[in-house]
């Protein structure tokens, strides 16, 4: 028998009862991440110049979206979980059962921002900048949604942080019930690699990566986004050859790892063709009021005049009335008023 110096335990159960009504750790994850992407998405929005209560109205679109397009993937990528003959095809509308693929709540996310951002005439590329460590980071906090679940692990391992999978059953019958059962025996039938762990602690990282990156190199036009997309891709892509829950196979690898190669070539090659375009834009939503959360900014995100002088000009979308973007070049007038190169 092997001995184990230590391990992580899973919890007992991922689901409470509150009355009849069920309280999932799985959905309250998801609901944290999503609250922690908004605030931080909208204090990194106003420090570039936009106007405060801007990315939740974003949010407004783009999460109902994002949670029908995660959704949509996993149904069509694990098909065979709902449909065939003993499957039981309405439960793919189950979303509080686990199964979000996160390329669809990006995809039909980003969609769903697209059209908001169009509504209020504000460039989706400086959005997504704004939004990339938030998303991330609310990838990060949803795995522990995972762990709750006791899904999404890898194979055995004798390594010092395994993770312990118990038997879950219905207290009241015994039946075996991996999602909403409890575990009464807190004897492991076996220790795993905790994959969910190490995506987590991998999207944290690049989550740090951006934001260094962002204000080292003062990316604009979509180049933390496409930095995220890429540094997270790259991290899935080893994490999915290290699953062992069924999948849908491709070229006999799983669909998730040839995914992630197509979508990091195309990070990949989205990162480059933006930086064509020069510095950070400089975004022009108007004078901010005392209320518009300019004490949230942070002042690595405002433009420098340093900054003006060396992207050389340009305006991507000029626009009357002073609302909208500007390239970094046109700002920096002396008079200092936000968005024209002085520090907000």
């Amino acid at each position: 028998m092997t001995t184990y110096l230590a391990t992580i335990p899973s919890p007992s159960q991922g689901v409470w009862q509150l009355g009849p009504i069920p309280i999932r750790a799985y959905a309250l994850f998801i609901i944290v991440g999503i609250i922690v992407a908004i605030y931080w998405g909208e204090r990194r929005w106003v420090a570039r110049g936009g106007v405060k209560g801007e990315v939740t109205d974003i949010a407004v679109f783009a999460v109902p979206f994002g949670l029908v397009g995660g959704r949509l993937y996993h149904v069509a990528t694990d098909y065979q979980k709902y449909f065939g003959e003993g499957k039981n095809p309405w439960a793919a509308f189950a979303i509080w059962n686990g199964g979000l693929g996160i390329w669809g709540a990006i995809a039909l996310g980003g969609l769903g921002a697209w059209i908001a951002c169009r509504r209020r005439g504000i460039p989706l590329p400086a959005m997504a900048d704004a939004l990339a460590p938030g998303i991330v980071t609310a990838q990060a906090i949803g795995r522990l949604g995972n762990y709750f679940n006791q899904e999404l692990y890898g194979g055995p391992t004798t390594l010092p942080w395994g993770l312990e999978i118990y038997e879950r059953v219905v207290p009241e019958t015994g039946f075996k019930d991996d999602l909403n059962g409890v575990a009464l025996d807190h004897t492991p039938i076996e220790i795993v690699h905790p994959t969910f762990l190490y995506e987590l602690l991998w999207n944290l990282g690049v989550a740090l990566l951006i934001v260094l990156a962002d204000r080292r190199f003062r990316l604009g036009h979509g180049r933390v986004f496409a930095l995220y997309v890429a540094g997270y891709t790259a991290g899935r892509f080893w994490i999915e050859l290290m699953r062992t829950d069924p999948a849908t196979q491709v070229f006999g690898l799983r669909i998730n790892v040839i995914t992630s190669i197509v979508v990091f070539l195309g990070a990949v090659i989205g990162f480059l063709l933006a930086g064509r375009k020069g510095g950070r834009e400089v975004i022009v939503r108007g004078e901010p009021g005392p209320d518009d959360g300019g004490s949230a900014a942070d002042p690595d995100d405002a433009p420098t005049k340093a900054d003006v002088a060396a992207d050389g000009g340009g305006s991507d979308h000029p626009e009357p009335g002073g609302d909208g973007v500007k390239a970094e070049a046109t700002a920096g007038a002396p008079d200092g008023k936000p968005g024209e190169g002085k520090d907000e």
